[in-house]
């Protein structure tokens, strides 16, 4: 079931820093949300506030909320691990476990969580690389290695391992970055169907990506080096390309800064 995803006046430190300023926005269930902005901007590092995949770097904290269906995911008696679990993360770059096999790597989260038996996994294996529009592709070689996949295959599988832990919301951080453009249309095409279950929300430097996949595009930018990163507008994607509210936001759009 995806969910919705509430953020209140949120600002994101790392150590003294602060690297977000006072982001408030909604993602829809069952839609894609991009964030767009010039590197720095903070992006990326909103992006990983949503499932609290921030928290890895030292000092890192937050101030606001963020709601998941109207359950704020920093409450105190809140597992980041369950958040983790109902907030899956896809990366930049594809990050196959290079030691597993496919199948391994599909249900490497699931071992997480309790011991299952073969058929059981069996199932989640086929049913997650059909999520991905890769099982057609591996489903004769699922004893060798992830990391033996092409680049787009790879992501795709990574896609799987995110999805066959069953979460309401997929994060991507761009996501096709490091793909060639018949793999980045493959990913792009999966996105349309992913969103039919899944709340998704990307991170992309590709314009063109983002109007092509996008229901909202959110703007961010920074005032100076040094000061934090905010929100300039957020609305739907045919609204931010052709007609923005903020003249930042056509500048970077139409190539002008950025």
């Amino acid at each position: 079931m995806a969910k919705r995803i509430e953020v209140s006046d949120l600002n994101v430190y790392y150590g003294a820093f602060q690297a977000v300023e006072g982001v408030t926005l909604t993602v829809e269930p069952r839609s894609i949300t991009a964030f767009i902005g010039p590197s720095g901007c903070g992006k990326s590092t909103v992006l990983r506030t949503l499932n609290r995949m921030h928290e890895v770097i030292p000092g890192a904290r937050v101030e606001g909320k963020v709601l998941l269906d109207g359950e704020d995911i920093y409450g105190s008696d809140i597992d980041p691990v369950n958040v983790r679990r109902t907030i899956g993360m896809v990366f930049q770059k594809p990050n196959p476990f290079p030691t597993m096999s496919i199948y391994e790597n599909v249900v490497a989260g699931l071992k997480l969580q309790r011991k299952y038996k073969r058929p059981e996994l069996d199932i989640v294996v086929e049913k997650s690389l059909r999520g991905a529009n890769l099982w057609e592709e591996v489903k004769d070689r699922l004893d060798r290695p992830g990391a033996g996949l092409s680049g787009g295959q790879q992501q795709r599988l990574c896609i799987a391992r995110a999805i066959s832990v069953e979460p309401q919301v997929l994060l991507m951080d761009e996501p096709c970055s490091a793909l060639d453009p018949i793999s980045t249309l493959a990913i792009e095409d999966l996105m349309q169907e992913l969103k039919e279950r899944y709340t998704i929300v990307i991170v992309t430097h590709n314009m063109q990506q983002a109007a092509r996949v996008s229901d909202k595009t959110a703007f961010f930018n920074l005032a100076a080096t040094g000061k934090p990163g905010k929100l300039v507008e957020v609305g739907n994607t045919t609204m931010i390309f052709n007609n923005p509210t903020q003249r930042a936001t056509e500048d970077y759009i139409s190539g002008r800064f950025g």
